[in-house]
């Protein structure tokens, strides 16, 4: 079941404070983006954030779990969705922690 633009725009405005977010189709569903950087996944109307050891230690009770089939787990988030603040602060301190996305060939 493919995520639907609603929710999709939904969590890119609860998280408008964490960068210049955007969010990018990919096979039915979407990569979520901070200032270019990939940090999180929504899929089947669920959002997946990369894990990392800051957001690990700030969320405190994580729920993990593969965004599909084959992945290796990332954060589930769903008690704490509707609080666009606390939302913000996990996705700053992720993309703290990952790495910069790796330029891309030139063709």
């Amino acid at each position: 079941m493919a995520s639907n633009q609603n929710f999709v725009d939904f969590i890119v405005d609860q998280i408008k404070n964490a960068g210049e977010i955007t969010a990018k189709k990919m096979f039915g569903e979407y990569g979520i983006y901070s200032d270019e950087k990939i940090f999180g996944l929504i899929c089947d109307n669920k959002l997946f954030i990369k894990p990392t050891n800051s957001g690990r230690k700030f969320i405190g009770n994580v729920v993990e779990e593969p965004p599909y089939q084959g992945a290796k787990p990332s954060f589930l988030i769903e008690d704490k969705i509707e609080d666009s603040e606390w939302l913000s602060e996990l996705v700053r301190i992720s993309v703290k922690e990952l790495p910069a996305p790796k330029p891309k060939k030139k063709k």
